[in-house]
This record gives structure tokens, sequence and C-alpha cells, in this order.
């Protein structure tokens, strides 16, 4: 598909017009993607995130991007792993369903996300990849915005079970280009 891709690198440095942040329910920093998405975009994202009131699991916030290349940051809060059996998917999925449904509202063409919630959350890498390609690629078919989506994945290894598992299910036919 056209518009999505699965790439190695810093999200921090990211073109896309906005980001996905993997944050923790209070928005107000923390470890990993969360911790140096703050770092990059100085205090003033801190400041923004205070106005917010923390977030949901699964539902997702915006701000400004401040030092970023990326003009605005989604915050979406993923579940913590628990073995599976305690709706983990679904909020998973509804993670980025949100992130894209916010771009949408908020006309942003542009949408780089990371792995969420495979960090300190413990969602396992190969289950996680499943839910955001299912999630994401059923957004891009049925919407025409975002124009790109981009997985940025912080190591190869992280891309290559996402190149894996969308080549498995999402790899193109002749009848199915978008």
């Amino acid at each position: 598909m056209d518009r999505f891709a699965i790439v190695t690198g810093d999200i921090t440095a990211s073109d896309a017009e906005a980001i996905v942040n993997a944050a923790n329910r209070t928005l107000l920093g923390g470890s990993g993607v969360d911790g140096a998405i703050h770092a990059a975009a100085g205090p003033e994202l801190l400041a923004e995130c205070r106005t917010l009131h923390g977030c949901e699991t699964g539902q997702a916030k915006l701000t400004r991007g401040y030092r970023l290349k990326a003009r605005y940051v989604i915050h979406t809060v993923g579940p913590i792993w628990q073995g599976g059996g305690h709706g983990e998917a679904a909020a998973l999925a509804a993670c980025y369903r949100s992130c894209l449904e916010l771009a949408r509202a908020h006309g942003i063409d542009s949408v780089d996300f990371p792995s969420i919630s495979t960090g300190v959350y413990g969602y396992p890498m190969a289950q996680a990849a499943s839910v955001a390609l299912k999630a994401i690629m059923e957004d891009l078919r049925t919407h025409d915005h975002p124009c790109r989506v981009r997985m940025v994945c912080h190591t190869e290894d992280a891309a290559n079970i996402y190149r894996q598992t969308y080549n498995l299910w999402y790899a193109e036919t002749k009848e199915d280009r978008l």
C-alpha cells in the first residue's frame, strides 16, 4: 500500500506532521518513547500536557510538537500486558484507531507511530504488530486521510517483526491496491 510504510529510526526525528507518543495515563512523561519525546520536545510539551488532565487507555489527545520536527504529538495510552486475557488487544487496537481519528479531525496528513505498549508495558512484539497492523490497515482502507502512515520501529529487529506480519496478512495483490 502506497500510503503505509514500516521504517527503522528515531521517532523524535520524524518529519511527519504528527508523531504518536506511547504515553502513560498522566501524560506527564515517562520512560522509553514517552521520555524521549518529552526530552526532544522541551518543557513546553510537559506544560501543555498538564492542561490535558491525563488520558484513558485506548484514547488519544493532541498537543503541539514544540521543538520536534513534527508539528503535533498525538498521545495515546496503551494497555499493560497481563497475559492477553484482559482485553489488551481491543485496548491496543483502540489506541491506533483513536490516533487516526484524531489526526483526521485535525486535518493531519501524515502520522508516524511507535510500537505502542511493547516497551515497559510488556506487550509481546509479534502480537502487538498483528493488532497494530490490523487497526491501521482497516482504517486506511476506509478513509482517505491521513495520506501517509508509518510504523517507526526503534530497532531493525522490531521492524522485521512488523514487516513479516505485514507480509503475512497485508501483502498487496493487483486487485488489492489502494
